[in-house]
């Protein structure tokens, strides 16, 4: 007999990272529930295969009736805000949609007797760390009310554990970078302030140039170092913890296994586009460190997690390749579909 089919509850799941998600667990044989109020992400995103409910994770009861009829094994939890700026500009914002809206959801797994949760963190909680790469015996400084939100968050799941027995799993990454290996969905935000989807404007032509935010920082080229994990890999990360969470809680950093600069995106965009990027240097931005690149040895060995692109151009390549076909992201298959 076969094992009977497992439902797991997605919120956020019309984002990003979140639909990459989606799309991995149903591949996997899941049922998949998406719960998205659609703020950041695209109904186009969520395939047919999964349900899609609108709703907002700031509303408890909207909450708590999607858990009771769902009957879930798991949530895999990617909805929040995840700008630093935004978030040194408004922290409340963050401490309401970020930490009130992660309160609604456990709450809710714990009384309808879901006993896993895997949580989208972020790196951010380390700050400006004294040490690279960033592994989890690094002091937590949060580098922001973002982080802070994230830490919070994170804390709250510790109680959860020891007071409701929900397990949890925490991944702390950086940048989630690339698209769909099948082109069918990818980055589209707006606005868009990842590195890499801008870098592709500018070979576009949709962008005028690539400002770069200083180049005399200490490393070898002067610019920024950063770590970048293909959005399916993390994907397959967040999947792969749940066998962990039969028996405990877990706390993942996340990495690639090595950094790039600035220069080298710039460099490495432009081998895979074939097209030349302007480049305009100006000054540091207020709070960028150098350095910042996450370990990922302790997933490596305990769950055997091994990313399928690490190769920078591969990255890309994925980037480019969803962005040639969807000039306009997901607005392009809205006018599509109308037509």
């Amino acid at each position: 007999m076969s094992e009977p089919e497992k439902t797991v509850l997605v919120t956020g799941g019309a984002g990003y990272v979140g639909s990459h998600c989606v799309a991995a667990l149903l591949e996997r044989g899941y049922r998949v529930v998406v719960f998205d109020d659609l703020s950041q992400g695209h109904a186009q995103a969520v395939p047919p295969e999964a349900e899609l409910v609108r709703g907002t994770l700031l509303d408890r009861e909207a909450v708590a009736d999607v858990m009771s009829k769902g009957r879930f094994d798991a949530v895999l939890h990617f909805a929040a805000r995840s700008l630093v700026g935004e978030s040194m500009a408004d922290p409340w914002l963050y401490f309401r949609e970020n930490v009130a809206s992660a309160v609604n959801l456990v709450e809710a797994a714990a009384k309808t007797g879901v006993r896993k949760v895997v949580v989208s963190s972020t790196a951010n909680l380390f700050g400006t760390p004294e040490r690279q790469p960033i592994d989890e015996e690094t002091a937590i400084d949060p580098g922001s009310p973002y982080g802070e939100s994230k830490y919070m968050m994170e804390r709250m799941l510790v109680w959860a554990d020891r007071c409701a027995g929900v397990k949890s799993a925490c991944l702390r990454y950086f940048n989630a970078a690339g698209a769909h290996p099948d082109g069918r969905i990818g980055e589209d935000h707006t606005p868009e302030t990842h590195l890499i989807p801008l870098v592709l404007d500018a070979a576009a032509g949709r962008r005028s140039h690539i400002e770069i935010y200083g180049d005399d920082y200490p490393t070898p080229d002067g610019t920024c170092v950063r770590d970048y994990v293909h959005v399916s890999d993390l994907a397959d990360a967040h999947i792969r913890v749940l066998e962990m969470l039969e028996t405990r809680s877990v706390r993942y950093n996340l990495g690639n296994g090595q950094g790039y600069s600035v220069r080298q995106v710039i460099e490495a965009a432009e081998r895979v586009t074939g097209r030349p990027i302007p480049v305009k240097v100006g000054p540091r931005r207020a709070g960028d460190p150098a350095v910042l690149v996450a370990s990922s040895e302790q997933i490596r060995k305990e769950l055997g997690w091994t990313p399928k692109f690490p190769d920078l151009d591969n990255i890309i390549a994925t980037a480019w390749a969803w962005r040639q076909a969807n000039p306009e992201g997901y607005r392009g298959k809205v006018a599509a579909a109308a037509e």
